[in-house]
């Protein structure tokens, strides 16, 4: 029987080992910050339409930044939906162990 050479490692040692460990973060994060703009607003009782306009962009950029799955957004539209919202955005550069 042959032994599997992933018995015994993480999830981020197997998503290294394959190359993709970056770009699944990218998309889990992104899922993360859709999910809380998103539930702030419906705290906030703002519609799209009210946070594009207090943000002062399109509709469209917006949806973006809602989409889960749409990483094309800027970090401009990050920090203005954060404000909007009465938050700020922290990032952290640390290393990887």
């Amino acid at each position: 029987m042959k032994k599997n050479p992933h018995v015994g490692s993480s999830f981020d040692d197997f998503l290294q080992e394959e190359g993709i460990r970056a770009e699944v973060q990218a998309r889990v994060l992104k899922k993360v910050l859709a999910w809380q703009i998103s539930q702030a607003m419906k705290q906030r009782h703002l519609t799209k339409i009210e946070m594009a306009k207090r943000m002062r962009t399109s509709r469209s950029a917006l949806n973006r930044l809602l989409d889960p799955n749409n990483n094309s957004v800027t970090l401009d539209t990050i920090t203005r939906a954060a404000q909007t919202l009465g938050k700020r955005v922290n990032f952290d550069l640390v290393d990887i162990p």
